[in-house]
């Protein structure tokens, strides 16, 4: 009926983008414990931090830290919103990068407070650089589909930043349904519009579960190619910009649904049901893997 791919690769956001908007100060060492067992559950790419303002955002305070203290394995992806947070991250000895921006100029006002075409001029030389001194450098979209405050985001808008992104040649787009509205048609056909227009670079698809449409919106992109997509296991989450947005897609549920699909992702789901114990503690909701627990025992 149609075609989907053999392999897919999951990225893993949870020690970042899973934690930026907790609650409860997560220790650094239960960060470094959590990032540990998710390599060891077969995660190759993962956001580890963001070298942001601890004024705006304080869990990730211990960037530095965590950058310096992690075991070296895979793709090791830092947040950097700034040439400030760029020199940052270098210091410490970062070497893959993601800048962000939204499509919605009232969503990229309460988060940065610029318009999405003043922070693409700032980023523009920074992005340039990275790329010729041979970093990895990651172009995270936001507000693709909607925006909390303007509602509905039109797809040529969404199209057109990330050709402007691709234009400088970043590596990678992650594609974002930030507040987690988008349904699988819209999902489809902003996806197979994008693998179309940029065959050759990297793109990965990245939901929130706000509406509970994560999973459909995923299989809707697998329909149209895509095989990389952003997660967080215990789907922790959430975005402090962006009123009613829940979690992330959790990964336990993403890998599981692919491998009863027969797709690789070359993650062991019983290792990763270990990395979500770890940080369940520490976090101001309960996580329920006790479903998962049971299958795997049988």
């Amino acid at each position: 009926m149609f075609s989907l791919p053999n392999n897919v690769t999951i990225i893993e956001v949870g020690p970042r983008d899973g934690l930026q908007n907790e609650k409860n100060e997560v220790p650094t060492e239960i960060k470094l414990a959590f990032i540990e067992k998710l390599q060891l559950a077969g995660i190759k790419e993962m956001e580890l931090t963001s070298f942001v303002s601890p004024k705006w955002v304080p869990q990730m305070k211990d960037a530095n830290e965590i950058v310096t203290q992690v075991k070296k394995m895979g793709r090791q992806l830092v947040l950097t919103p700034n040439n400030k947070g760029v020199e940052l991250a270098k210091q410490s000895g970062a070497k893959d990068f993601a800048v962000f921006v939204g499509v919605s100029n009232s969503f990229n006002k309460k988060n940065i407070n610029k318009t999405t075409t003043e922070s693409m001029d700032e980023l523009r030389p920074i992005v340039e650089k990275l790329l010729q001194q041979g970093y990895f450098v990651r172009a995270c979209i936001s507000t693709a589909f909607y925006c909390p405050y303007e509602g509905k985001i039109d797809a040529s808008d969404t199209l057109a930043l990330c050709k402007e992104f691709v234009s400088w040649g970043v590596n990678e787009l992650s594609v974002a349904d930030t507040i987690g509205m988008a349904n699988p048609l819209e999902s489809y056909e902003l996806f197979d519009s994008l693998k179309k227009e940029f065959p050759v670079t990297l793109i990965t698809a990245h939901f929130h579960d706000t509406r509970k449409m994560g999973i459909a919106n995923i299989l809707a992109s697998l329909q149209a190619g895509i095989d990389r997509f952003d997660t967080s296991a215990g789907g922790l989450g959430g975005c402090p910009f962006a009123p009613g947005a829940t979690g992330n897609v959790a990964t336990e549920d993403v890998v599981n649904m692919l491998h009863q699909m027969g797709i690789v992702t070359n993650i062991n789901l019983d290792s990763l049901l270990q990395a979500v114990e770890v940080v369940e503690p520490y976090v101001s909701r309960p996580i329920d893997t006790g479903m998962y627990k049971l299958f795997i025992s049988k």
